[in-house]
């Protein structure tokens, strides 16, 4: 049985995004909480170029994150907008959704912030990263998990590669989608291989530059080139912006459009993954003669130190497990493509979910066991169809069947043309 807990102690195995907001909210909720994370603390090895963060991922945030933190990420974030556009590799448009026209609400209501995924970590450690243990919140750096145990009392503790230890009440896996607590909690679940791979890379953008492309692919919107057959692109531009002292608003100080070529990965060279950059970049162009020229210039003059093939794998559906002083969050549970856009923001809904949870604990409203498994059966809700469309996404984006994708493009005109179907075509995101 186990024993009340008087002050909840929760450990975090894993110091990304998912982990550091789930840290920020338990010390806004008053628990303790201690981060383990595997890599130095000025590491800034991190995957992916941006973030683009939902309405709910924004909300998420607001409850996590101290007012001012906010404050601030709110006023780092670029605007997105709310347009998902769809265009042939010709760039003529097919259908575009724009989800404020779609639901009648304010653009501020429903728009996608984008930001730069090393600066949020930033913030994201505010407060955090201490140099004392005995401060709440403190982040561990160096700290490599390998397992745990549970404890007769109910207690669960970490062992670290160091030969370090720490207990705490609940263990709360956030290490990525690798996830060594994930392989020893659960060790039957498995990322499946989709079969999928893109390959992405980025492209600087300059003033000149802008004035050479068309507004749609500059404007932040996401952009979905359908081709024919067996192949698809996504393009966005980011921006990382900044407040200067002396002025009000935004600067932008870097700006640059990421770009991703998908295919089934059996009609890659079986050996793609050793590919040099050059190499990868030559095999794209030779795919896309027939292509917007505007589309061939981002991929032949893009940055080629960013340029790298990227398997896509995916989790299963998740069933139901017994809760127990463990659990998982983010990647490390329900790791998906990036074809929904849905991971980093279902992480962050993850990360609030779990702590009103804990906060009924605190308030003993709640077992820390059931409260775990109300958190568990919430996000394996959401987590599901998220996983589910991200996977459907990745699969319909590199179909071999001309007749599949010939009939998706009819759609996605008719779309177009009797707002109806796009309401049908395009339902309001639940992440």
């Amino acid at each position: 049985m186990s024993k009340p807990i008087k002050r909840m102690h929760v450990l975090i195995i894993g110091g990304g995004i998912g982990g550091l907001c789930l840290a920020q909210g338990l010390v806004k909720t008053g628990i303790d909480v201690s981060v383990y994370e595997r890599n130095a603390e000025t590491s800034e090895t991190l995957a992916g170029y941006g973030i683009h963060l939902t309405p709910l991922g924004m909300k998420a945030l607001r409850a996590c994150l101290p007012e001012t933190t906010f404050a601030q990420l709110d006023a780092l974030a670029g605007h997105a907008g709310a347009t998902l556009r769809f265009s042939d590799e010709h760039l003529h448009l097919l259908a575009e959704r724009d989800d404020a026209q779609l639901t009648g609400k304010p653009l501020a209501q429903v728009e996608r912030r984008d930001v730069d995924r090393i600066e949020f970590r930033k913030l994201l450690l505010q407060g955090l990263s201490q140099t004392s243990s005995t401060k709440k919140g403190v982040v561990h750096w160096n700290k490599p998990f390998t397992h745990y145990e549970q404890l007769p009392d109910g207690q669960v503790r970490a062992f670290f590669a160091d030969g370090s230890q720490a207990t705490g009440d609940l263990l709360v896996g956030a290490d990525a989608s690798n996830s060594r607590v994930r392989k020893q909690y659960l060790p039957s679940l498995e990322r499946v291989d989709t079969g999928v791979l893109n390959i992405a890379g980025r492209y600087m953008l300059t003033p000149e530059r802008e004035a050479a492309l068309p507004a749609t692919l500059i404007d932040g919107s996401i952009n979905n080139i359908v081709a024919p057959a067996r192949q698809w692109m996504f393009v966005a531009a980011w921006h990382t912006p900044t407040t200067e002292p002396d002025k009000p608003g935004f600067h932008s100080t870097q700006k640059y459009l990421v770009w991703a070529y998908v295919a089934q990965r059996h009609s890659y060279p079986t050996n793609i993954e050793q590919f040099e950059p050059e190499q990868l970049r030559d095999l794209v162009l030779a795919r896309t003669t027939d292509w917007h020229a505007d589309l061939r210039v981002i991929v032949s003059e893009g940055d080629l130190a960013t340029l790298r093939p990227i398997p896509f794998k995916s989790m299963p559906h998740l069933d139901p497990w017994p809760p127990s002083p463990v659990t998982l969050l983010g990647d490390a549970i329900h790791n998906m493509t990036p074809m929904a856009g849905a991971g980093a923001n279902t992480a962050l809904l993850d990360a609030q979910t779990l702590c009103q949870c804990l906060g009924e604990v605190q308030a003993e409203q709640r077992t820390l066991v059931k409260a775990v498994g109300e958190y568990e059966r919430q996000m394996r809700a959401y987590a599901n169809q998220a996983v589910g469309l991200s996977f459907s996404n990745a699969q319909h984006a590199a179909s071999d069947g001309p007749w599949k994708r010939g009939t998706f493009r009819t759609l996605l005109r008719l779309a177009q043309a009797l707002p109806p179907v796009k309401r049908l075509l395009f339902p309001e995101s639940t992440v």
